[in-house]
């Protein structure tokens, strides 16, 4: 008796503990989404009806972002659900700085909430990229490790028979300071990570001898 009486107060328990987990999530406000985005007047930013690509299916119902800056021109595209909006700080139309709002048409679902902080985040490093850029630091660490640049491309020498050449992709800037120092500067956030991402892999950094192609202030 005891023990069945026992087992239903734990089966009961069980119950309460698993009914007081929930999915449902409390409030629908993103707290990246929800951030204004601020640009001076250096920065020009366009909304345009266009679709972003006339050719790829997959952005016939997205529109045109379009931010230039005193450094290039980015674009990207913009979801049907997404709203922006455009705000002068205490409302004066010859203020020195912008905000941009950034909103979705149902925060409540779920692929536009995950959307809504991923575009702004996106925007806001189009801002930065026109405005300061970015740049990723290689640091060349193990014997006769060294780069140059040579006709145009990066080539790498890297203790194999024959020196390992990379096209530059177009839109960034490589620069070799020392043999053993490689600095890429782009616009572009996602293809400076990934250039730079392309050459670590031909030497990635060991944990035991500490040697290899680092990234910035990467560590093992």
């Amino acid at each position: 008796m005891q023990q069945t009486t026992l087992r239903i107060i734990g089966q009961t328990t069980r119950q309460q503990l698993c009914r007081s987990f929930s999915t449902t999530r409390v409030g629908t406000m993103s707290h990246i989404g929800g951030l204004p985005i601020k640009y001076t007047n250096e920065v020009k930013i366009e909304h345009l009806p266009t679709a972003f690509s006339a050719i790829d299916s997959r952005f016939f119902d997205k529109t045109t972002l379009k931010v230039t800056g005193p450094l290039g021109e980015r674009t990207m595209p913009i979801e049907p659900f997404v709203s922006l909006e455009f705000v002068q700080p205490n409302g004066q139309a010859d203020s020195a700085e912008t905000q941009l709002l950034v909103s979705v048409g149902n925060s409540a679902e779920r692929k536009q909430r995950q959307m809504w902080g991923t575009t702004r985040a996106c925007i806001n490093n189009c801002v930065i990229g026109v405005t300061e850029g970015f740049s990723a630091t290689l640091r060349f660490v193990g014997v006769g490790y060294r780069a140059a640049i040579e006709n145009g491309q990066l080539a790498l020498r890297l203790g194999y028979s024959h020196p390992i050449n990379l096209e530059i992709p177009e839109g960034l800037k490589v620069s070799v300071p020392t043999p053993t120092r490689v600095l890429i500067s782009g616009i572009d956030l996602q293809q400076v990570k990934l250039f730079a991402a392309k050459v670590r892999k031909w030497k990635k950094p060991e944990p035991y001898n500490q040697k290899g192609i680092f990234v910035d202030d990467e560590t093992i």
